[in-house]
């Protein structure tokens, strides 16, 4: 069993309609169980791999997501592309509620999230100068074009830990550093797409202003919910013209040699329970 393409939906995007062929597994990894369920299926042909991020029914928090798990359980089915989806508040005026982003950097604020496959016997350092793969990013803008949304390109995501909004001076302060849009969980899962070698890009819907904006209510959980329901379907949408269009082979990216030059520890000295436990991500650098 081989797919090369993965979906991860975030809030209120559980299940992927319009698939065809659809098998639901159950995968066990290293480190633990992913959100849920996989649900393998075909978009006009292209088979591909759905996981909610939160679990169906939005059971977990984003700092309870076991993002290993999810990663690992990916790349162990063949995957090597991740489109992921995102909920975000906009910290730009020009970025408005219902608009798409689709981001070219990455700023990890979290504090309790475990960020790397790595350690325990077993060192690497990757690169992740620039954390979203390029060639992805590109095809999800030209996607939400192809369908009409208003779409952003580029743009800087801050990751928060969540689960609590920002407070107002928090928010000035992220607008005064430069960041564009907010979040809750692209930080690790770009990091560890990366150490795994698969290519990441997220497709970011602004749901509201975070609570910086003079003009508009601070940012509740019933607003998020009402612009997360009308945009779910626009990016739904977005991935299915998306999905026949990833290319069958990887090239011009480095996001596929992440770990060739990042292995620090010396091979004999690795410890043999790790070096088991990452075959997936390092045996063939081992060997």
């Amino acid at each position: 069993m081989s797919v090369k393409i993965g979906v991860i939906g975030g809030s209120g995007f559980y299940q992927m309609e319009g698939l065809t062929d659809v098998e639901e597994i159950e995968v066990e990894t290293p480190f633990g169980k992913p959100s849920d369920s996989l649900i393998l299926g075909a978009i006009e042909g292209t088979r591909v791999v759905f996981l909610p991020r939160h679990g169906v029914g939005h059971r977990l928090l984003p700092s309870e997501i076991n993002v290993r798990a999810n990663i690992y359980a990916l790349k162990s089915l063949g995957v090597e592309w991740i489109i992921s989806a995102s909920a975000v508040g906009s910290l730009r005026a020009e970025i408005e509620p219902r608009h798409f982003v689709v981001p070219d950097q990455l700023y990890d604020h979290t504090k309790n999230r475990v960020s790397t496959f790595f350690g325990e016997g077993l060192s690497a350092h990757v690169s992740l100068a620039h954390p979203f793969c390029p060639i992805l990013s590109q095809l999800l803008h030209d996607g939400a074009s192809d369908v009409g949304a208003t779409v952003h390109k580029g743009g800087t995501y801050i990751c928060m830990e969540g689960p609590a909004f920002s407070t107002e001076a928090e928010s000035n302060v992220y607008r005064q550093l430069g960041f564009d849009i907010i979040g809750m969980t692209a930080a690790p899962e770009a990091k560890l797409a990366r150490e795994a070698e698969i290519c990441y890009g997220v497709l970011a819907c602004s749901t509201d202003y975070d609570c910086w904006h003079p003009g508009h209510e601070a940012v509740t959980a019933e607003m998020i919910f009402q612009n997360l329901s009308a945009n779910v379907e626009i990016t739904k949408r977005i991935f299915r013209d998306v999905i026949p269009k990833v290319p069958e082979k990887r090239a011009g990216c480095a996001c596929p040699q992440a770990l060739e030059k990042s292995i620090a520890t010396d091979p004999t000295r690795m410890s043999a329970s790790t070096k088991q436990k990452l075959d997936l991500l390092v045996g063939k650098y081992l060997k």
